[in-house]
C-alpha cells in the first residue's frame, strides 16, 4: 500500500442532508416500473412522477433547499395538490428546459409529449383555509409516438429543441415552434432506448439500449448512428452521461454475471477506456457528472451515493454519502443555482419513501470569499442557438456563467466530428484486418475535407513565400547594377515552394481517393456482416420453431 495520498481539493467532500423540516413530505410517488429518475429539477422547481388514478400525472413543486425551508410553503404537502394531469396514461419522464426554469416537458405511456409553463402564482396560499388547488394545463401537446414515450430531453444549447425516445425503438428531435413532424429521427436500435444524453454543445447524442449497444449520433447528419459498439453485457438497465467537454462518456450497467459496473468510453472511436466493477446489487445505477470532474453514482434501492474524481483516464474514489433510506429516484440541481456561500459544489434531490430530500455536497473550507478553484463556469440559462439555426447546421459554443460575478462567457468551440474520426493508421491496413469488420458508422460530412485527410496542410511549407514586393525588386534592378546572387535566388526559392505545394496537393488527392475506396469497402463489409447476422437470426428462429 502506498504511503502517499493523491492530492485533490475534493478529497474531503461530504454530503449534508437537509433537516426534516426542509424536505418535502407526503409525496405520492408513481408505482410505474419504468426505469427513469422519477424526479427532475430546474433552478426554481421540481417535477416528480405521481401515483395518480384515472390517467397520468406529475407534480410541480417549489425547489427545496438543504439550508433553509421554503418561505410560505408547507414542507408536508396537502393530500390534494395542483397536478399536471393531461396525460391519459402514466407519466414516465420529465425534463426542465436549461434555458427557462419555468418550462418542463413530459412524456408518458399514452405516446404524448407535452410542454408545460409554470407560473409562480400557482403556489400562493397552498394548504391555507379556503384554498382550492388549480391543475396545470399544457401549453403544447405533441403526438410523439403510437407507443410509449420513455424519455424526454431538452437540447443544451438550442432553444425549443426537444428529444424524445419511444417504444418504436427510435429517438425523435422536435422543433417546439413547429411540432407537426419531428425534424430528425434517430433509428437503428434493436430494442427499447434506456437512456440518452447530449454532449455539452448538443452536436452529438449518445444512447444506451436494451439490445446492449452503445450508439453515437450526429442528429443533423442523418438517422443512422455514426458509431456503434457493444456496451455492458448484462441484460439489466444501462445508463449514460456525458463527461463535460472531455470527449468521453460514462456508462453504468451490468456484466453477464450481474456485477454492477461503471465504464468510461472515448468518443472518437467509441472504444472502452476503463471498466470498474462496483458490487452485485440488483438496482440500476444512475450516473451524474459535474464539471468539477466528479462522477456521482446512485443505485436504485441503495442508501448510499458514491462519488469519484476523474483524472488521467482513471476514476479515483473520493467517498460516499451513506443513508439508511433506499432511494427510488434522484436528480441533480443545475450548477448555476448552487449556494456558493456554503461551498456547495453539487446538490442531489433524493426520492425515498414518501419524501424528497435535498442533499448538499460541500467542500469544507473556512474562507468567506468566493472559492474560484472549486467553481468552474457553469452552463448559462441563455441559449446559444435558435431551433432554426440548429437544424440548419449552425454550431455555437455553450454559453457559460461565472458563479462568482454572474458574467457570461463562451465555452470551448464545439466539435461536430469526434477527434478520432479519421484513424491515424493507413486505411488499407485497417480494411484488410478482420477485427475491423464491425457494424460501426463513421461521419461522412467532414471526412472528405482535405484538412481531415492530410495532416501536413499546404500552408505548413517550411520555405516562406516571398512578399509581392520582393520579386519586383529582384526582377527589376537598376540598369547600372548587375543582379546579385541573392537576388537571382529569390524566384528559385519560390519555384521550389510552389513545387512542394503541388506535390502536397497531389498527395492529398491520392489519399482522398484511397480514403473513399476504403470507406466504400468498409460499407460493403458492414452490409455483409449485417446480412450474415440476419440470416443467423432467421436460422436460429427456425430451429426454435421446430
Amino acid at each position: 500500500m502506498s504511503r502517499f495520498v493523491r492530492a485533490s481539493k475534493y478529497r474531503h467532500v461530504f454530503g449534508q442532508p437537509s433537516k426534516k423540516e426542509h424536505a418535502i413530505e407526503n409525496v405520492k410517488i408513481t408505482n410505474s416500473a419504468w426505469d427513469t429518475n422519477i424526479v427532475s429539477a430546474s433552478g426554481q422547481y421540481l417535477s416528480v412522477n405521481w401515483n395518480a388514478s384515472g390517467g397520468g400525472a406529475f407534480a410541480i413543486l417549489p425547489l427545496p433547499s438543504p439550508f433553509q425551508g421554503i418561505p410560505g410553503f408547507p414542507h408536508k404537502l396537502p393530500d390534494t395538490i395542483p397536478m399536471a394531469r393531461s396525460h391519459t396514461a402514466a407519466v414516465l419522464d420529465t425534463d426542465w428546459s436549461p434555458h427557462n426554469d419555468s418550462i418542463v416537458a413530459s412524456g408518458g405511456e399514452d405516446g404524448k409529449v407535452m410542454i408545460w409553463k409554470v407560473e409562480s402564482s400557482m403556489f400562493e396560499g397552498w394548504g391555507t383555509e379556503g384554498w382550492v388547488p388549480q391543475d396545470f394545463d399544457p401549453v403544447l401537446r405533441i403526438d410523439g409516438s403510437p407507443r410509449r414515450i420513455g424519455q424526454v430531453l431538452f437540447h443544451p444549447t438550442a432553444s425549443n429543441v426537444l428529444a424524445s425516445s419511444s417504444g418504436e425503438y427510435n429517438v425523435k428531435l422536435w422543433d417546439l415552434a413547429n411540432p407537426e413532424e419531428p425534424r430528425s429521427v434517430l433509428s437503428g436500435h434493436g430494442d427499447i432506448v434506456q437512456s440518452m444524453t447530449f454532449n455539452p454543445t448538443g452536436t452529438l447524442l449518445v444512447t444506451t439500449s436494451r439490445d446492449r449497444k452503445l450508439r453515437l449520433f450526429d442528429p443533423r447528419v442523418g438517422g443512422e448512428a455514426v458509431r456503434i459498439n457493444d456496451g455492458h453485457s448484462g441484460i439489466k438497465g444501462s445508463r449514460v452521461t456525458w463527461m463535460g467537454d472531455l470527449d468521453k462518456i460514462a456508462t453504468t450497467g451490468f456484466s453477464k454475471m450481474s456485477d454492477r459496473q461503471v465504464a468510461i468510453w472515448e468518443v472518437g472511436g467509441l472504444s472502452n477506456v476503463k471498466t470498474i466493477s462496483l458490487d452485485q446489487s440488483a438496482g440500476v445505477v444512475m450516473p451524474f457528472w459535474t464539471d468539477n470532474n466528479i462522477l456521482f453514482l446512485a443505485g436504485k434501492g441503495d442508501g448510499n451515493i458514491r462519488y469519484y474524481e476523474y483524472e488521467s483516464d482513471s476514476l479515483y474514489a473520493l467517498s460516499e454519502h451513506k443513508s439508511s433510506e433506499p432511494q427510488r429516484g434522484m436528480c441533480f440541481l443545475p450548477r448555476r443555482a448552487l449556494s456558493v456561500a456554503d461551498c456547495e459544489i453539487a446538490r442531489a434531490y433524493k426520492v425515498h419513501g414518501s419524501s424528497i430530500e435535498p442533499i448538499a455536497f460541500i467542500v469544507p473550507r473556512k474562507a468567506d470569499s468566493f472559492q474560484s478553484d472549486i467553481y468552474p463556469p457553469a452552463p448559462s440559462i441563455e441559449p446559444s442557438l435558435s431551433a432554426a439555426e440548429f437544424f440548419s447546421g449552425k454550431v455555437a459554443s455553450l454559453k457559460l456563467v461565472s458563479l462568482g460575478d454572474g458574467s457570461i462567457i463562451s465555452g470551448p468551440p464545439p466539435s461536430a466530428v469526434p477527434s478520432s474520426a479519421v484513424p491515424p493508421t493507413p486505411i488499407s491496413a485497417s480494411v484488410s484486418s478482420p477485427t475491423t469488420i464491425q457494424p460501426t458508422r463513421t461521419f461522412s460530412v467532414n471526412i472528405s475535407s482535405p484538412q481531415a485527410v492530410v495532416k501536413p496542410a499546404p500552408v505548413t511549407v517550411s520555405v516562406p513565400e516571398p512578399s509581392p514586393a520582393a520579386p519586383a525588386k529582384s526582377w527589376a534592378p537598376p540598369p547600372s547594377a548587375a543582379p546579385s546572387v541573392a537576388e537571382v535566388k529569390t524566384p528559385v526559392r519560390s519555384q521550389t515552394s510552389d513545387n512542394k505545394q503541388a506535390d502536397l496537393e497531389q498527395e492529398n488527392e491520392r489519399l482522398e481517393a484511397e480514403l473513399r475506396d476504403a470507406r466504400e469497402k468498409i460499407r460493403n463489409l458492414e452490409l455483409q456482416v449485417e446480412t450474415i447476422r440476419a440470416n443467423a437470426r432467421k436460422a436460429a428462429q427456425a430451429l426454435l420453431d421446430e
